[in-house]
């Protein structure tokens, strides 16, 4: 098991398919589990729920700190069982990355399971926040539509704070995500930590 954690666009998805390919494991995102109100904008396929432009536009920010936490909080059994049973399979089962912003450090630290593996994603403010307005394209959206870009992103620096809080005084593995970094680089750094941690550095188990 590599468990790849971090809020929302530091690369958590595309860094676990380059890590996932590397060992010959299968993926899968904690969103499959269950997915808290996503991200407030909208794509060609989608237009922004009722209910998500409510909750960006009601909530105070500590509120939708403690909403989320709250929803993590919910998942963490299954998210548990999952690595654990994963972790103790027989030895001819595929590994698995699982990434997602539900792998709090405070919780994942806890496990006892065998043969897992956990690092957390970073980014610097500036570039979360290029990010984010790329994704979004908030410079196109009605001014209604940037207010809830803009809440969303203080919602995710809030929430990487927090987790880097309880990474760094953990000492847990983290690594940085800058702008200019390439995927396959993170990938590596993030294989590396994993073979820190006793796992596999590359190639199938």
């Amino acid at each position: 098991m590599v468990l790849i954690g971090g809020t929302s666009h530091t690369g958590k998805s595309t860094v676990a398919r380059a890590v996932a390919d590397r060992l010959g494991f299968d993926r899968l995102s904690t969103d499959a589990l269950a997915r808290h109100p996503g991200r407030p904008w909208p794509t060609p396929e989608r237009e922004v729920p009722p209910h998500v432009g409510e909750h960006y536009r009601t909530l105070t920010g500590d509120q939708l700190i403690t909403s989320v936490l709250g929803h993590y909080r919910r998942l963490w059994p299954r998210i548990e069982e999952l690595v654990t049973a994963r972790a103790l399979a027989p030895a001819d089962t595929a590994g698995l990355v699982l990434e997602g912003s539900a792998l709090w450090p405070a919780e994942v630290a806890r496990l006892t399971v065998p043969h897992t593996a956990a690092v957390w994603l970073t980014a610097g403010e500036d570039v979360l926040a290029a990010r984010v307005h790329a994704t979004s394209g908030r410079d196109r959206l009605p001014p209604a539509g940037r207010a809830l870009v803009d809440t969303f992103l203080a919602r995710t620096l809030r929430y990487q704070a927090v987790m880097l809080d309880i990474v760094t005084r953990r000492a847990l593995a983290r690594v940085d995500t800058c702008q200019e970094r390439p995927a396959a680089e993170v990938a590596a750094a993030v294989l590396a930590a994993v073979a820190a941690q006793g796992g596999p550095a590359a190639g199938p188990r």
